[in-house]
């Protein structure tokens, strides 16, 4: 059992039988009356928000969660289907579940899925994801609106902004934490 006294964020814990992560926890003690806890959590199946007060007493079950290793097969339409490194068994989480990680999804990636009780909630990128260029403008020489980039489309879809000597073709890693262009990747 977790103490509301040891309640941090990313805490994970049980509130009325769901699964919920901590967004911001508060110490509050006001000059009269009892000290208490001022939570802030997020569903982790749902999503949705929730903003609860707790005592120092109060005490929590830890979330049941699991992360596997997994590798991302293929997409059927809003469908994206995950195979089991170890035990072959597949998985299939929905786009709403996937959300802006279906921007990095590559056949063959490597990555962490989330499951609660036994069933498949959420997906952890890797930090870095290798992409190839399929579209990049030229970029004119002297070209100061722009700055020191040029728009670039990536083979899911994602369009970033990379420096001019990025071409059509290559393969750049990319960060999936802010969706940034960090270097070429040589072959």
């Amino acid at each position: 059992m977790i103490n509301a006294g040891e309640l941090r964020k990313n805490s994970k814990i049980m509130v009325d039988g769901e699964p919920f992560v901590m967004l911001e926890v508060q110490f509050v003690k006001p000059g009269k009356g009892v000290a208490f806890y001022k939570c802030k959590m997020r569903n982790i199946i749902t999503g949705s928000l929730l903003e609860r007060t707790y005592r120092s007493g109060d005490a929590f079950e830890p979330a049941s969660l699991d992360e596997r290793k997994m590798q991302f097969s293929y997409r059927q339409e809003n469908e994206f289907y995950f195979m089991d490194m170890n035990t072959y068994d597949q998985v299939m989480l929905t786009s709403e579940q996937v959300g802006d990680a279906i921007n990095y999804l590559i056949d063959n990636l490597e990555l962490d899925i989330l499951f609660f009780d036994g069933r498949a909630i959420g997906i952890t990128l890797p930090n870095f994801v290798d992409l190839t260029v399929v579209r990049a403008d030229p970029w004119a020489k002297g070209d100061s609106v722009s700055g020191d980039t040029k728009p670039v489309t990536l083979e899911t879809g994602l369009e970033i902004q990379v420096p001019p000597f990025v071409e059509e073709g290559e393969k750049i890693q990319v960060d999936t934490r802010t969706g940034q262009y960090v270097t070429r990747v040589k072959k």
